[in-house]
């Protein structure tokens, strides 16, 4: 059965988090460390509850008083208000978080959803387990092409009742796939191609197959019947249509 890959697949384990009470410039110091550009901070049970980002930093610092203008900038709310020095004040909360069985299809429709670049992974008690982001869901589009094909010829066109796979084609490169052969009967052709689509890694799918036809290049139950004239001839007679 054709299963999605796992957030559990792509996430990176070992994350750096903050407390709430973390300092800005500490903050600052980590990211620079570790070439990150956000950290979970996490209350005293490992539990998440909010992430800081180098928008946030950022944010906070535009919001300072720029001593080069005539006027001073309009007072600011939650994280673009000057002062905000802990990771406390400076997080966006609260953490949208996702186990790490959810697909990756279901991250990446989460982080769309609320448009947002990372998600904390959580196990069963709330507890931080990981983190996942944009960059690590793209990692399924690196999935070597034999193994594509692999999965579209063993867990898609064998488990289409009706569909053979000896009959059907399938090229993939660089993601892209071009299914060849026929497909029969013809109304599976847009199943066969829906879930070859939504098989991980697969950046395109062309469809080249076509219709079974014999050797007179018709399709199958289209009979045709060819009567020699003379037996034409004595069929008119017999229906009172002669001259």
């Amino acid at each position: 059965m054709l299963t999605h890959r796992t957030v559990r697949d792509v996430m990176t384990r070992d994350v750096v988090r903050v407390a709430p009470a973390t300092g800005f410039r500490a903050i600052v110091e980590l990211l620079q460390e570790y070439g990150i550009t956000a950290v979970p901070v996490v209350d005293e049970d490992d539990r998440p509850v909010g992430i800081v980002s180098e928008a946030d930093l950022l944010r906070t610092q535009s919001a300072q008083e720029d001593p080069a203008r005539l006027r001073p900038p309009p007072a600011a709310t939650g994280p673009d208000r000057p002062g905000a020095a802990t990771a406390q004040q400076l997080m966006t909360s609260p953490a949208v978080c996702v186990e790490p069985g959810s697909s990756v299809v279901a991250a990446a429709r989460l982080m769309s959803g609320r448009h947002i670049n990372r998600l904390p992974v959580v196990d069963e008690e709330g507890r931080l387990a990981g983190l996942v982001s944009r960059g690590d869901l793209l990692k399924v589009f690196l999935r070597d092409d034999l193994a594509i094909r692999q999965d579209i010829v063993e867990e898609v066109l064998s488990h289409v009742e009706g569909v053979s796979p000896a009959a059907v084609g399938v090229e993939v490169a660089q993601g892209r796939v071009v299914l060849s052969g026929t497909i029969e009967p013809a109304y599976l052709v847009p199943v066969v191609l829906r879930l070859c689509r939504s098989v991980d890694g697969v950046v395109s799918v062309t469809d080249r197959t076509g219709r079974v036809t014999d050797r007179t290049g018709r399709a199958p139950g289209l009979m045709s019947v060819t009567t020699h004239p003379e037996q034409q001839r004595s069929t008119e007679v017999r229906h009172g249509n002669h001259a």
